[in-house]
């Protein structure tokens, strides 16, 4: 992974970070709450959060989106950042939470589908950032 994937990467992190706070952790957290499937209380309370691997899980996600979008998809704009990653983000959170759904009682369908919008979004606007930094430095 060379430097331009990198700082792609690390950057695509801290907005996934910022996201997932603004809207998982305050615009969307009582209809999250409220969309938990049987498996009541595994949510952990703002206390009780483990912040250095809910920083290393964003940056971990910003590094794939990154790579795959470098490396694979060759973006370098911040159209094809938001469409690429936003293909990427659903097809992969679709698949996860399908299974999660499938396997556990953590969240009923409609939690389900609103995770996939709200990844999706999330990863978008991530994508777009990423987009723009390979288009930028490819300058």
């Amino acid at each position: 992974m060379n430097t331009k994937t990198l700082i792609a990467g690390l950057l695509g992190g801290i907005a996934y970070f910022f996201l997932g706070w603004l809207l998982y952790g305050m615009l969307l957290a009582s209809t999250f709450e409220s969309l938990m499937g049987s498996a009541q209380g595994v949510n952990r309370s703002d206390d009780e959060m483990v912040l250095w691997a809910l920083a290393i899980g964003n940056l971990a996600m910003g590094l794939a989106m990154a790579y795959i979008l470098n490396n694979w998809a060759k973006v370098s704009t911040v159209q094809t950042g938001a469409i690429n990653a936003a293909t990427v983000a659903l097809m992969l959170s679709l698949g996860y939470d399908l299974m999660w759904f499938s396997t556990t009682h953590l969240m009923t369908l409609s939690g389900v589908l609103l995770d996939v919008v709200v990844y999706t979004a999330m990863s978008a606007i991530a994508g777009a950032i990423i987009g723009w930094w390979l288009g930028r430095s490819a300058n």
